[in-house]
């Protein structure tokens, strides 16, 4: 049975010949929508891309003389009045039973965010909004969260889509009435038990002879949604909580910084001081003792006495005397350590205005943004994979270990990561880093981090997932 129907967009089958003018008007009985809050504006927000403050110089016109006498100024008043990069430092403290970095300052924790979208919320998903998103449960305040209107959205998609299906289906019916070949008081239902008509798991309807999708022409599905949705007014995105009087709700959430982040908020850009105690009171840990202390978490399970060992050492340093001793029994930091090749990709990527995000969600190392989240979806999926290139590690006794894991990355794994990235719409991107030949040695217990980042070598490769249907020339 073949129904001789036309699909068309509501919009065109409102207009003869399919030609839209003007959109419709709504039916007189459909009540109105609630309209969407207005989004913030986020290139206001995130005007910062680092938290550092900068002072450029004004631009340089040729063919304008005053643009000289304006850079004149701006150096004298620099050099005379020397501006401040660093407006505030914040803290925060090392966790070692999550092993990442912890911020617990409302005032830092936004900052942190909004000028670099760095870290995430320890309740929340991404953005720290917990508080809002309380508030909001309880009716203190209107106001929405990222995650609300993204999961309102969703849902609004989701609705539509089932009444859509559910008036389709109903006009469908009621066109099969009026050519007679549906019984008054039939459904499409008996069809689909004696055979005239087959239905997709998805409720897609096909004639079981040729296999013609049954669709509809004319203003039918506009009809019928319209009816659909006067009958069953939406209520997307709606609350009817009673708002709570004179409720104070503290804040419970903090922002957890991977010690990646947290090395650069403090090796690279100075706006981050990190400490080794918990109450958040203590002096500040020097860079030399930050990378020893997050590539000795890098592990697991970590070793207690590293720790303690370690903050022996910096007691040590502190009161100006040494311990060869104890230095020796520190364990000496591996060239291919998993912090310092996720750390050496993170500087890499930082420093060329990436957003550098953690990619677990889809298998990946690291994802990079453009601008940031809140702007654009993430381009680029990172994937490290160390490359043992120099002579020495030919001849050294532990590369057998390391071919053996680098054997696990084979053909399959990589088809298998590529895959999940062209579902995502996201580029694979495999990123080599070159491990240099051991550099730390006992008998020093500080590093010069300086040298130690240029001995690495990063080499990126985009892969690509050719299909013969879409790739061709």
């Amino acid at each position: 049975m073949v129904v001789d129907l036309e699909a068309q967009t509501p919009a065109q089958a409102a207009q003869p010949n399919g030609v839209s003018t003007q959109p419709e008007e709504k039916p007189a009985n459909q009540a109105p929508r609630k309209p969407r809050p207005r989004r913030p504006n986020f290139n206001e927000i995130h005007a910062k891309p680092i938290p550092l403050n900068v002072y450029p110089l004004p631009a340089f016109i040729p063919h304008n003389p005053i643009s000289i006498v304006r850079i004149a100024i701006s150096l004298l008043s620099h050099s005379l009045f020397p501006p401040k990069s660093h407006t505030v430092v914040h803290r925060a403290y090392f966790s070692p039973e999550t092993q990442s970095i912890h911020v617990t300052d409302p005032a830092s924790v936004r900052a942190l965010w909004e000028q670099g979208f760095w870290g995430k919320g320890s309740l929340s998903r991404s953005e720290p909004q917990w508080l809002v998103g309380e508030k909001k449960r309880r009716g203190v305040t209107e106001s929405k969260t990222s995650a609300e209107v993204t999961q309102n959205r969703r849902e609004e998609r989701k609705q539509f889509k089932l009444e859509r299906a559910r008036a389709q289906r109903e006009a469908i019916e009621q066109q099969l009435r009026q050519e007679g070949k549906l019984e008054a008081d039939g459904s499409i239902e008996e069809l689909v038990e004696d055979g005239e008509v087959a239905e997709s798991p998805r409720g897609t309807l096909y004639t079981p002879s040729a296999g013609d999708e049954l669709t509809l022409n004319g203003d039918s599905i506009a009809s019928e949604i319209s009816k659909s949705l006067a009958k069953n007014p939406p209520t997307w995105g709606e609350d009817d909580a009673a708002p709570e009087e004179d409720v104070e709700i503290v804040d419970q959430e903090h922002m957890q910084l991977t010690p990646e982040e947290a090395f650069y908020l403090t090796y690279t850009l100075g706006a981050l001081s990190v400490v080794s105690d918990s109450e958040n009171t203590g002096e500040p840990c020097p860079t030399w003792y930050l990378l020893r202390l997050y590539a000795a978490h890098a592990s697991f399970p970590v070793p207690e006495t590293v720790t303690q060992q370690l903050r022996n050492a910096l007691q040590l340093r502190e009161h100006g005397s040494d311990n060869s001793a104890l230095a020796s029994s520190i364990p000496s930091i591996q060239p291919d350590n998993q912090f310092i090749l996720r750390y050496i990709v993170y500087h890499h990527f930082r420093s060329l205005g990436w957003v550098v995000r953690p990619g677990i969600k889809f298998a990946v190392d690291y994802l990079l943004y453009m601008r940031g989240p809140a702007f654009h979806h993430a381009e680029f999926a990172i994937m490290i994979i160390p490359s043992y290139s120099d002579a020495s590690w030919s001849s050294a006794p532990e590369h057998e270990s390391r071919k053996s894991e680098l054997a696990k990355k084979d053909w399959w794994w990589l088809h298998r990561v590529n895959r999940v990235q062209s579902a995502v719409f996201k580029t694979l991107v495999l990123v080599y880093v070159e491990v240099p030949p051991p550099w730390d040695g006992q008998d020093e217990w500080k590093v010069d981090i300086g040298n130690v980042l240029k001995k690495y070598t990063v080499r990126e490769v985009v892969v690509r997932r050719w299909s013969p249907n879409r790739n061709r020339d």
